[in-house]
């Protein structure tokens, strides 16, 4: 059967609207038989004015709803369709139940004067098929080891121009053992990387929780997870879910410009550096110190953020895995990368051929509690003429020259630390080729990112590999 015409809604939205929620519903009735949904969005974009968009079917529930949800693009398209047999990146295809659904709207920038909004949806009955959706391999790489991956980056299924396949081709580039997706707010991602998973690259399941006020990552889940946050105590909301659903919560680039502003939930892991290390990660650096201090036990990994643009881009600075997150693993598999990243067994690096960063306390590894007197001992290779630094809970304990690329460092402690012990690669003699490297990349793109300038740059040491933490316990 043919399109029905479709049907203009418009809304006039106002800055008490977005107060009152950040998210406005625009109900549509679809009625049985119905097996396609186009959706379009109008509205004036501009600085102050930005809309989201995405839908959900009949089975949705407030926050927080376990069903259906149907897709989320942001503001990255301005329109979306959702069929039984196939749907927008972002959107979920399969049955399509008759009843009411909503267009949702994010209200993330509203003007003083508001906004007249636009939506457009056309429904179709014409005859198709109803495709499931892929199902999850389990694909184990049986050999234990360090293994490296990046823990943070995105595809067309969000607001990235790069299609799964080239960011698979960016991924076997820079010679990654496992790779978490996190598109925006959606799953969809996984109709190419759950078959494309495999024992030379090891797919990992992740969403990006996306709000105006705060960034988590979800990790180890199949399902989606609602994003739809409107008070600073949801975030613990979020937390119960995740872990009842036996997945893992990360705090992501807890920094500017869009730092953590809900309460804090009990979180597995913090991304403490995304991107170069010049993107202000010395502000996530110290947040998670602050926390780790107070006593948490929260694992550091990092992930570059990457948004894959169309074509495969060459190696360099502003990359896929810059930086890297290294895990030593029993067996390379998705079950072995979460337990390591919760367990925080392994370190942060600049990138894939970055320095090697292990530290032992007492014979443990990182992640692992001690008691004292300490013994400590730190592997570096790939670092040489630049200073590692020794952390507890109170700040740097000592630094020591590193004087070759092979280097072995010992540091005994009668008296301990405190908390925790945790160490630092600090650029010395890398330093300007370094920062030279990272001007020269910001240049290609026109100007130096994340409103940095070279005064900070001058100001900061650059850490070039980050451990976690060995806990000490002092009862």
């Amino acid at each position: 059967m043919p399109t029905e015409a479709g049907e203009a809604i418009s809304v006039h939205i106002t800055s008490a609207d977005q107060a009152r929620d950040p998210y406005y519903y625009i109900p549509v009735t679809v009625p049985a038989g119905t097996t396609r949904i186009d959706v379009t969005l109008a509205y004036p974009q501009a600085e102050d004015c930005v809309i989201d968009l995405g839908m959900f079917d009949p089975r949705m529930t407030p926050f927080p709803s376990e069903e259906g949800f149907r897709g989320w693009s942001g503001g990255a398209r301005d329109r979306f369709f959702v069929a039984t047999d196939d749907a927008t990146p972002g959107y979920v295809h399969g049955p399509m139940p008759e009843g009411e659904w909503n267009v949702i709207l994010g209200l993330y920038k509203v003007p003083p004067q508001g906004a007249e909004v636009s939506v457009t949806v056309a429904l179709d009955r014409t005859e198709r098929v109803t495709n499931p959706p892929p199902r999850r391999t389990f694909p184990v790489r049986r050999q234990a080891g360090w293994y490296k991956g990046d823990l943070h980056c995105h595809t067309f299924h969000s607001d990235a121009r790069g299609a799964p396949e080239v960011l698979h081709a960016a991924a076997r580039q820079a010679g990654l053992d496992f790779l978490a997706v996190a598109d925006h707010n959606t799953i969809t991602q996984r109709r190419y990387f759950h078959p494309a998973s495999s024992p030379d690259l090891v797919f990992v399941r992740a969403m990006e929780i996306t709000t105006a006020v705060g960034h988590a990552n979800v990790y180890g889940v199949d399902d989606w997870v609602d994003f739809r946050m409107t008070r600073p105590s949801d975030a613990h909301v979020i937390e119960q879910i995740v872990h009842r659903k036996g997945g893992l919560l990360s705090v992501n680039h807890d920094k500017p410009t869009i730092p953590w502003d809900y309460e804090l939930p009990r979180i597995d892991c913090q991304e403490v550096w995304q991107s170069t290390w010049m993107a202000w990660n010395w502000v996530s650096l110290e947040r998670w110190q602050e926390r780790l201090a107070q006593g948490l036990r929260i694992s550091a990994i990092g992930g570059s953020d990457f948004h894959q643009p169309e074509e495969l881009q060459p190696e360099g600075p502003l990359a896929l895995a810059r930086p890297t997150t290294v895990l030593w693993l029993d067996e390379l598999s998705e079950d072995a990368v979460l337990a390591a990243m919760k367990a925080g067994r392994g370190y942060v690096t600049e990138g894939p051929e970055g320095p090697h960063l292990e530290i032992i306390v007492n014979g443990q590894p990182m992640g692992a509690t001690v008691t004292g007197p300490l013994d400590c001992e730190a592997i570096v290779h790939g670092a040489r003429g630049d200073q590692l630094v020794w952390i507890d809970a109170n700040g740097t304990i000592t630094t020591q020259d590193i004087d070759s690329d092979d280097w072995h460092g010992e540091l005994a402690l009668l008296d301990g630390a405190v908390t925790f012990i945790r160490a630092e690669i600090i650029a010395g003699a890398s330093r300007e080729r370094l920062l030279e490297a990272f001007r020269a990349a910001a240049m290609e793109h026109g100007e130096l990112p994340w409103q940095l300038q070279d005064a900070h740059l001058s100001d900061e040491p650059v850490r070039r590999a980050v451990s976690n933490p060995i806990y000490i316990d002092q009862d």
